[in-house]
């Protein structure tokens, strides 16, 4: 069979492209080598991910929230089979909605796993070990990223575990360890502790989200250890021994040879990910990887073989769902010979904790870094109606501005639903809007996006209105 163009991988980069070369009229086929679509984001990552820390924020609130509302409970417990059942379900109806969109758009669907023949023939193995050869004009790789594992972690999937691992835990552990400060660790971490895990983060860094601005990570830090997540800053894992129903973790300080053993029911290694392009047969093709194992691509996302490209996790940059998506369309209409458009520095990062962290843009510490001059307003939630209403007052929203033209350089935010208003964000920087401009737009009052106004105006001159 001859296709216009094969993805190789159904996350949100592959199915997303694969609906847009559809579109676009190309003959189109993916390839997963898992029984369901929807790659690690929608079976093992964001959407599961997101439906625990939900379910978690919603027993939380019982617990500490309700009786301030006026709403009293007696015996309320964790029924985390039925958490995860739910999370299951969720997960299944998602996945099935990737499999109409497939069919919807007449994009042929081969399960097996796909390596290279030649840069025009993809061969497909499968589960029996029966194999079929598709032949191609184009190629898009995307196959995503696995969680990064050293040898050392001893990782056994039992007591040592992944992401992968942590969305299906059916007890509530009393304690967890986690390695790594970062998104995955801190979400997953926050899961467990709002359903009474005691839960300590190991990080080598000197704060956590260190990706993202430094008050961003002050504030979630800050709320986080309110619901009682310990901190090891400055700190290394030097071992990881599990045994049947335990494991124990030795910490090391940065810089110093200061030791102690943290013991737990699991430990979570949450370090970051590595693309994924074990046995894809690239050699066969010509196509290098750098250092962290990442397919070179040019400006247009074609590896050095014309016609074979690369997108999402197994290339440079942040890895995100969105921006693989993004990037799934830009391969498409390039393809159809198109002028498409990324703005990476617009593509916004989030953190669904509670409260959330949401940036786009540059942070405080790169653009002073660049020698940019610059302003700054913040507005806290605890100064907004609309989060006392809903005894959600943690954390603040930041807008940086030239300071000379106003134009805005970075908005970031820690707070309720940040990571649905960081879009007002995207829209504004998209259009170069200035600090005065978002600051004289009309929100609705009470809302939350009223602190991106505050922000904004405190922006132009020290002029919000209420603080």
């Amino acid at each position: 069979m001859k296709y216009d163009v094969i993805i190789i991988g159904s996350g949100p980069g592959g199915y997303v492209a694969a609906i847009r070369c559809a579109q676009l009229g190309m003959k189109t086929a993916i390839i997963e080598k898992y029984a369901t679509l929807g790659g690690t984001c929608l079976n093992v990552g964001c959407i599961p991910s997101k439906a625990l820390l939900d379910s978690s924020e919603h027993y939380h609130n019982a617990h500490e929230k309700f009786a301030e509302h006026g709403i009293k409970i007696d015996n309320l417990k964790v029924d985390m089979p039925q958490m995860i059942k739910r999370k299951n379900e969720v997960v299944s109806v998602t996945c099935d909605g990737v499999a109409f969109l497939m069919k919807k758009n007449k994009v042929d669907v081969h399960h097996g796993f796909g390596s290279f023949v030649d840069k025009n023939h993809i061969l497909v193995t499968k589960d029996d070990g029966s194999e079929e050869t598709l032949e191609t004009d184009k190629v898009i790789i995307a196959t995503g990223s696995k969680p990064i594992t050293p040898g050392a972690f001893n990782y056994d999937k039992k007591r040592v575990i992944t992401s992968t691992e942590a969305l299906n835990i059916t007890d509530v552990p009393k304690r967890m360890v986690v390695i790594g400060g970062g998104v995955i660790g801190l979400e997953l971490g926050s899961v467990y502790a709002r359903l009474g895990t005691e839960v300590e983060v190991v990080e080598f860094a000197d704060r956590i989200i260190a990706g993202m601005d430094k008050d961003c990570s002050k504030e979630l830090m800050r709320a986080l250890k309110k619901i009682g997540v310990k901190f090891h800053l400055k700190h290394k894992v030097t071992t990881v021994k599990a045994s049947k129903n335990s494991v124990t973790v030795g910490v090391q300080k940065r810089d110093k040879d200061d030791t102690f053993e943290l013991e737990a029911d699991y430990c979570l290694v949450a370090i970051g990910r590595h693309a994924y392009t074990d046995k894809l047969g690239l050699d066969k093709v010509g196509i290098s990887t750098d250092d962290k194992g990442r397919i070179n691509v040019d400006k247009h996302l074609e590896t050095e073989v014309p016609g074979i490209f690369a997108i999402g996790d197994v290339i440079k940059g942040a890895m995100l769902a969105h921006k693989a998506e993004e990037e799934g369309v830009f391969v498409a209409e390039h393809i159809n010979g198109e002028k498409p458009h990324i703005d990476y520095n617009l593509i916004p990062g989030v953190v669904y904790t509670w409260p959330e962290v949401a940036g786009v843009g540059q942070t405080e510490d790169a653009l002073k870094e660049a020698g940019r001059a610059i302003k700054i307003g913040k507005f806290p939630f605890k100064a907004l109606g609309r989060a006392r209403a809903s005894t959600d007052t943690e954390g603040m929203v930041k807008v940086i501005a030239d300071k000379e033209t106003d134009e805005i350089l970075g908005i970031h935010m820690v707070g309720p639903r940040t990571a649905d208003m960081i879009a007002e964000a995207v829209v504004a920087m998209e259009f170069r809007a200035s600090a005065e401009d978002l600051a004289r737009m009309s929100h609705a009052h009470p809302t939350y996006t009223e602190a991106t106004k505050e922000a904004a105006l405190a922006a132009t001159g020290d002029r919000a209105l209420h603080v």
